[in-house]
């Protein structure tokens, strides 16, 4: 190689690869040369090219804008200093990226807190949807409150108006309906003015009903509830045309009420309906199917390579879990 000849051509003669010979070369105890190989960029910037990106950036024409606007402006009077990824660099480097304007700074909004259900009547959900007429422009809003643990809807009502009154109404009924004493459920919803509304949060008070709410424009959030709008907006029976009255959207979602809660066998709380779940049925249940199938296993074995069905009772239901206490608690199992 002193000589001048080539690495490669060396290692190819000799049957060795490049890269082994090269690994040979380093010692045990060195480090990656590449950590400490920081060549400067042949065009990098000048301490008096940052300097003016800077100074140009917090003028006052200027300081209120992001870099791929102040580009623009500058190359509209015949003036370029440098890109818009170069301005974006300097100004991170002097810490003057984060909020570069009069408006407020975004908001680390906290998400809401975990809820457990481990049983009937401890955390409901509610929200409102839209119902078309056949005028167009004007809708029905659908009030629907579910209970979490058994996604029975224990409570609905349908109004030709949003309000903070009709929704306080439904939930007085709701608790002398389902017999809640003070400080038993907690009441999930979004941040609708019905749902914040003076009259609602008084009336929970009165009740006892504690209320939660989910993050700004965050339907994840409030899963349950968007869950069963779905299922009522794509059920089979869903009038193809909008609703002609009050009266005829009423009768349909009383009968969508009727066969969810004591027909639609839920996937999520093991294919029971929500009033089995509700009356505490579903444990019985759920231990006749066990048997029906340790029973079909006995029978024909050979049927069976592994263990039968899960018809496990689901003893709790979250809404919005923390995650990262979750994948803590995996992470110390490991």
């Amino acid at each position: 190689m002193r000589a001048g000849a080539r690495q490669a051509k060396i290692c190819e003669i000799l049957g060795v690869c490049l890269r082994t010979w090269q690994r040979w070369k380093i010692s045990d105890n060195s480090e990656d040369m590449r950590i400490h190989n920081h060549r400067a960029p042949a065009n990098k910037l000048s301490e008096l090219e940052v300097a003016r990106i800077l100074k140009v950036s917090n003028e006052k024409q200027f300081a209120n804008l992001p870099p791929k606007k102040i580009v623009p402006k500058l190359a509209d009077e015949g003036i370029y200093i440098a890109s818009e990824s170069s301005f974006y660099r300097v100004l991170k480097s002097d810490n003057q990226l984060k909020h570069r304007s009069n408006s407020k700074a975004p908001r680390n909004i906290i998400k809401p807190e975990e809820l457990i259900a481990t049983a009937p009547n401890q955390v409901y959900s509610w929200d409102i949807t839209y119902l078309p007429t056949n005028v167009l422009g004007i809708f029905l809003y659908l009030y629907m409150v579910i209970d979490v643990y058994s996604r029975k809807i224990v409570g609905w009502q349908i109004h030709e108006n949003e309000s903070a009154d009709l929704a306080a109404d439904l939930m007085i009924d709701i608790c002398a309906r389902e017999n809640i004493s003070r400080h038993q459920v907690t009441l999930h919803s979004d941040n609708g003015s019905p749902m914040k509304g003076a009259t609602m949060l008084a009336s929970l008070q009165r009740l006892g009903v504690v209320p939660s709410f989910s993050r700004p424009a965050m339907s994840n959030d409030n899963p349950y509830s968007e869950s069963v709008f779905k299922t009522l907006k794509y059920h089979y029976k869903y009038p193809a045309k909008p609703f002609q009255s009050l009266t005829q959207a009423r009768e349909w979602v009383e009968g969508f009420v009727n066969w969810y809660n004591d027909e639609h066998l839920h996937s999520a709380i093991s294919f029971v309906t929500p009033n089995q779940r509700h009356s505490g049925e579903d444990i019985n249940i759920l231990k006749r199917r066990h048997k029906v199938y340790l029973k079909a296993k006995s029978l024909n074995p050979q049927r069976w390579q592994g263990k039968t069905r899960n018809w496990q009772h689901i003893s709790a239901v979250s809404l919005n879990p923390d995650k990262s206490i979750r994948e803590n608690k995996c992470k110390i199992a490991a």
